[in-house]
């Protein structure tokens, strides 16, 4: 899975029972301990195991149930038993057998909402299968488990616009089974420890399309207007990873080899599908060959779905992702925003489908890897310095909020959603970096295949990772795997360099926190009449050493951590003429020069050299870096911008990267510099980002030319401008444009963070708020709704402060749209309040 966690602003974020049955305490036991990081959150007992599941699916989209019949094939794991106790969430159960071929014996149970204890007929011995046949209703409204930062709700399946009341809005079924929540709509054993074989029959309205895990081997018209699909997968995998989705999609043909690979879009987006998902079979390609083991599945096909409760998931050959990896042409034109989202759960196909977590604690098995499959992607097709961005952006999010007191491995947590953080995806891929550098490719990658092969179709753990590794290096790991995987926090260092011209030494002091202490490879350059070399040495666990070099004379910089591989906080001691040096030296190592780039910014205002260098950078061979300078310019300063602005004007005009081109232009957007025709030409770019910075400059300038201006452009492009759709909200309102109140609301949902940021923008922000609310804005509402239930989990973790501004907004809208429903009486309206009220709830 990928998180989709919404960042609003970094001001509000930094921040008779058998003898095996007996020996597990029961579920009550743990839940009702005062503190629960007390509880040790073990493998799950597997007393029965999953051996084959076959599902036959019908929907009632007026109630938004699922009318299921399941035939769930188990056997004991060891121990004899005559019990089974099947996870099942909110259901109505009608009937439970035993079959014996085509009969059905009726057998006992109890059923408590959560779990059903089934009597078995007699008692089974190990490997003796068995198979139940269970009739239920799932109820996925009743389901009383919540959601969580990174997947925000629980309810397993999810019917969109079920009975078509939004008529431009598609109307969906989806599932989503991790955590634990497949067991919402079947009966099962939902644990990562389980596989299982299925077969699935969907039947459903004729006008929509479905995909679910395996292969399609058959599809019949029915005469009620309905069809019926039969889906089959013969591989076992985890209960969580089972999926189906239906609705209104345009499916695009690829391949890979002999496998089929499919893309399932909106039909507005089939003329871009192909550009979204269409390196997914030379993704398959190249993870193949690095890993030295084939993708494992019978086909491989994605699908996007309407509100997502999170960012994407890797079920089984049927990869599910939230709508906003669709994107236009205009867009795509900057770049593919999904497509690091596309490579990792692509990826979770061999690291955590094949090879699944056997329990939430261990969960960096999956989405360690899938995370650092990110950076090798992006290595591969794009180069390292575009994988090192986005490294170093990953690091960035791991060291937010509480991240670095979590292990990587953690048998204690207060819920296993808590498990799908910055430490879990950021870190572990930060860790996996650092453990490939260390060993090398040939035998890192070499201990990944032997990893999978041993555990192929199975589970694992930490430690089957770290025996893996070992074999194939002859390498001892555990000091590595000690300090990174089962201990929190990174090092914190303090680094000083000096010449001695006495004895033509470099010496170079590294200085650790005291209080937590690591040992660990370290990379210095010292460069020297323009030379760069580099010393590699080792850091005990000390809390300081010193290193020395020969050096035949001072040399022009040190740099410390030279490989940027570390993850570390470091405080490097050096005046800025040396970062830079450090500029100058740091060709093809991304993070080197951002650093160098960032000293440069922090003295621009006093240091002549450094803003020249600033400048300088701007040219940078990188585009991400020259965004990077671009933004870091002082714009309020005129001896910066007479500095700059010839500079900024040729890349807004030439540069051959859009976004590049986008930030000149919102760089000259805050100072007094203006030229029209380069304004003007840009406003007709192929580029959203684009168009958005420049028709917020013409206006700026020109505000007459508004209607002009405006009145065909995409609404993504005023999506991606906030200072544009903060220049437009004014008229819209004034003139009542209904149709312009989804975009409207965008700006709205969150005025005021918008207000904390910019006074005068917040008091536009909630001006477009007031009138949403003060109105029969049925989507823009439910979108705000929506957004408020998606962003408070994670912010009450991270920032109660911010917490509460959502809960006081939210509470705000539910006033105003109360009052307004006295006046303006309407279904519409009254649902409106309803889900503010939803949305509220669930904030309790």
């Amino acid at each position: 899975m990928k998180k989709r966690i919404l960042w609003l602003s970094s001001a509000f974020l930094i921040s008779g029972l058998t003898y095996a049955q007996v020996m597990t305490p029961p579920p009550s036991y743990a839940e009702n301990q005062t503190n629960k990081l007390d509880i040790y959150r073990a493998e799950a007992e597997r007393i029965n195991n999953l051996v084959h599941t076959k599902l036959d699916l019908k929907f009632d989209y007026a109630k938004e149930h699922v009318l299921g019949e399941a035939w769930v094939t188990l056997k004991p794991h060891f121990y004899s038993t005559s019990k089974v106790t099947l996870d099942a969430k909110a259901m109505l159960i009608h009937e439970v057998a035993l079959l014996n071929g085509t009969a059905k014996k009726k057998l006992n149970y109890k059923y408590d909402d959560l779990q059903l204890v089934i009597d078995l007929d007699k008692e089974y011995k190990k490997d003796q299968e068995y198979t139940l046949y269970i009739k239920y209703t799932a109820r996925p409204n009743e389901v009383k488990q919540e959601g969580s930062a990174a997947i925000n709700d629980a309810k397993g399946v999810y019917f969109i616009n079920a009975k078509g009341e939004r008529p431009n809005y598609p109307t969906q079924i989806w599932t989503q089974g991790e955590t634990e929540s497949s067991s919402c709509w079947f009966p099962t054993i939902d644990k990562t420890n389980q596989k299982t074989s299925q077969e699935i029959t969907l039947t459903y309205p004729d006008k929509y399309v479905s995909l679910s895990n395996g292969t399609m081997k058959s599809s019949k018209k029915n005469s009620d207007g309905t069809k019926t699909d039969y889906w089959k997968f013969d591989k076992k995998h985890a209960p969580y990873l089972f999926f189906f989705g239906i609705g209104d999609y345009a499916v695009i043909n690829d391949k890979w080899k002999n496998i089929n690979v499919d893309y399932y879009v909106e039909p507005a987006y089939k003329d871009v599908a192909k550009q979204i998902f269409g390196n997914t079979p030379e993704m398959i390609q190249f993870f193949s060959d690095k890993l030295n083991y084939p993708y494992p599945w019978d086909k491989y096909a994605q699908m996007t779905a309407r509100e997502y409760v999170s960012g994407a998931m890797e079920n089984t050959t049927a990869s599910l992702f939230h709508d906003g990896v669709q994107q236009k042409a205009g867009q795509l034109v900057d770049e593919n925003t999904a497509e690091y989202v596309i490579a990792h759960e692509l990826f979770h196909h061999w690291f955590g489908d094949l090879v699944t977590a056997e329990s939430w604690g261990n969960l960096t098995v999956n989405e360690s890897f899938a995370n650092y499959s990110e950076y090798l992607w992006f290595e591969h097709k794009y180069g390292k310095e575009k994988a090192d961005e986005h490294r170093y952006n990953e690091m960035f999010g791991y060291k937010q909020g509480d991240g670095p007191t979590k292990n990587l491995v953690r048998v204690h947590y207060n819920s296993r959603e808590d498990m799908f953080d910055g430490v879990s995806y950021n870190k572990g891929g930060l860790i996996l970096h650092m453990l490939r550098n260390f060993l090398g490719d040939d035998a890192f990658f070499k201990g990944l295949n032997k990893y999978l092969k041993d555990n192929e179709y199975g589970k694992a753990e930490a430690t089957q990772l770290r025996l893996a590794l070992e074999e194939v290096s002859g390498r001892d790991l555990n000091w590595f795997f000690n300090q990174w995987y089962y201990e929190n926090g990174h090092p914190k260092l303090t680094v000083v360099s000096d010449y001695l011209p006495s004895n033509k030494k470099v010496k170079v002091v590294v200085r650790q926190d005291a209080s937590k202490l690591f040992e660990f490879p370290f990379a210095i350059d010292i460069v020297e009449n323009g030379k760069t070399t580099r010393q590699q040495v080792w850091v005990p666990k000390q809390a300081e050493t010193t290193f020395e070099f020969t050096s035949n004379q001072k040399p022009e910089v040190i740099i410390p951590n030279a490989d940027q591989v570390l993850l570390a906080d470091i405080d490097d001691k050096k005046p800025v003429e040396d970062f830079i040096a450090q500029y100058k030296a740091g060709k093809g190592n991304y993070a080197t020069r951002l650093l160098a780039i960032e000293a440069m910014a922090n003295a621009q205002a006093t240091n002549p050299k450094a803003a020249d260098a600033l400048v300088n950078a701007l040219n940078d061979s990188f585009d991400g870096l020259r965004i990077y300078a671009i933004n870091k310019l002082d714009t309020a300063s005129k001896t910066i911008i007479d500095k700059a602005s010839s500079k900024l004007k040729q890349l807004a005009s030439n540069d051959p990267k859009t976004l590049v081109q986008a930030a000149a232009l919102n760089a000259l957007n805050d100072t007094s510099i203006y030229d029209a025709s380069i304004f003007e030409k840009a406003s007709k770019s192929p580029s959203f980002s684009v168009q958005g910075a420049a028709l917020t400059g013409i206006l700026k300038n020109n505000p007459s030319k508004i209607n002009e201006l405006t009145a065909h452009v995409d609404d993504e492009v005023i999506k991606g401008s906030s200072d544009l759709a903060i220049a437009l909200l004014p008229t819209w309102i004034k003139n009542n444009q209904f149709d312009k109140a989804n975009l409207i609301s965008e700006s709205a949902a969150m005025y005021e963070f918008v207000k904390f940021q910019d006074p005068e923008k917040g008091k536009v922000a909630e001006q477009a708020f007031n009138w949403i609310m003060n109105n029969d804005t049925a989507d823009a509402t439910a979108e705000i709704a929506k957004t408020y239930s998606r962003y408070y989990p994670y912010l009450k973790e991270q920032n109660p402060q911010a917490g509460q501004a959502i809960k006081m907004m939210a509470e705000k809208a539910l006033q105003i749209k109360t009052n307004a429903a006295k006046t303006i009486k309407s279904a519409s309206i009254a649902k409106q309040v309803e889900q503010l009220q939803d949305a509220i709830n669930k904030m309790k």
